[in-house]
């Protein structure tokens, strides 16, 4: 029988491959919107994720690889040697606190509007299939979403390609790695998802044929990087951006297994309900991907720190990953250590504020006991 003291939790080290983690909280992704029209880095993105660098892993915001990859106002890039650039002195920052740092690959695919695009070009997708029930936040306002252009089969290589040069980027910068965004109906989920993808090429109808693009995205970042030092995001769930397809388990099942043979750094899964169900059949929970993916890891979605030491050790989760408890609570590692409270979530009106308000503004306990 396993001694307690031998258990994992979450603030228990962990070795991601060659990366030595301080203990098993990582930092999700959010959109934050502080990079300017300009999609640079700057200093304001560096305070806010040194801040939060309490973190064994943080994976920094989506960012497009490409201009074509654009789809929210203010996002960063990385698709010029100048966002590299100016990238490293935020993974400088981090880094500087001990904390291993990953960048998310985000193309938006659809949910992109015309208004991001190159000469007011449609945003892509696989399928010319447009998002149902929300719109568009553009420059000029809230917008319909748009019907998307499907992209030829000749175009796609390209799209392979801009994901390798931004991985190239990355690097430059001094991230450890990069999370490939294949989640939450952006471009890979399209592709990845029986709903979104109506193709009749190579890339579309079978299951296989529709990993297909993820696959080929993976082996050319894999020409930049060891495969220990790539993530892949993915949300069997998720109802986001009008996703769900009927045969999700069946796809992401697939997926998973494909994903083992490459010994990645991490497989990232939004397991929890809380950013919306699709209610197709029962939710697919990280102890099912277990059962075909043997390397790390990662849980998200609506954990609080009771379920993130329940998923640890139980064995189904090596890391939790926090998002919105991330957002007002710069410190959160320290309150989990020392029992502190959380700060209330903040009015999701300031998440997106383009300043500092918002964003690295929250206090944290110590500092608010002692204004107190």
């Amino acid at each position: 029988m396993t001694s307690s003291t031998n258990v994992p939790h979450l603030l228990s080290s962990f070795n991601l491959k060659d990366l030595s983690l301080k203990n098993r909280v990582a930092m999700a992704p959010l959109t934050r919107a502080r990079a300017g029209a300009e999609r640079m880095p700057n200093e304001l993105m560096a305070e806010y994720y040194a801040q939060r660098a309490g973190a064994g892993l943080i994976i920094a915001e989506g960012t497009a690889p490409s201009l074509q990859g654009n789809g929210w106002q203010h996002a960063p890039g990385i698709y010029t040697a100048e966002q590299a650039a100016a990238w490293k002195p935020v993974v400088d920052a981090v880094h500087a606190k001990g904390t291993s740092f990953f960048l998310q690959l985000w193309h938006t695919g659809r949910a992109s509007h015309s208004s991001f695009q190159a000469n007011g070009q449609l945003p892509v997708a696989p399928s010319a299939i447009k998002i149902e029930g929300s719109e568009a936040h553009t420059p000029s306002g809230s917008q319909p979403y748009e019907v998307p252009r499907a992209l030829t089969t000749e175009e796609v290589p390209q799209v392979v390609e801009d994901y390798r040069q931004a991985t190239e980027n990355a690097k430059k910068a001094g991230f450890d790695g990069v999370e490939i965004h294949a989640a939450n109906g952006y471009l890979i989920d399209e592709f990845l998802q029986s709903k979104t993808n109506q193709r009749t090429d190579r890339y579309g109808g079978s299951v296989e044929n529709r990993y297909r693009f993820l696959q080929e995205i993976i082996e050319a970042i894999l020409t930049v990087w060891p495969a220990g030092r790539v993530g892949v995001r993915l949300a069997p769930n998720g109802n986001f951006n009008d996703m769900g397809s009927p045969d999700y388990r069946e796809t992401f099942t697939y997926v998973a297994k494909q994903l083992n043979q490459y010994s990645l750094g991490y497989l990232h899964v939004l397991d929890g309900l809380a950013f919306g169900f699709h209610e197709l059949g029962e939710p697919m929970m990280l102890a099912e991907f277990r059962q075909v993916y043997d390397g790390a890891l990662i849980g998200n979605c609506g954990y609080d720190r009771e379920m993130a030491e329940q998923a640890i050790a139980s064995g189904d989760a090596d890391l939790i990953a926090f998002g919105r408890p991330f957002i007002s609570n710069p410190d959160l590692v320290a309150r989990f250590e020392n029992n502190w409270p959380l700060n209330a979530d903040p009015d999701q009106a300031i998440w997106y504020s383009f300043d500092a308000a918002g964003y690295t503004d929250f206090p944290t306990y110590e500092a608010a006991k002692v204004a107190a």
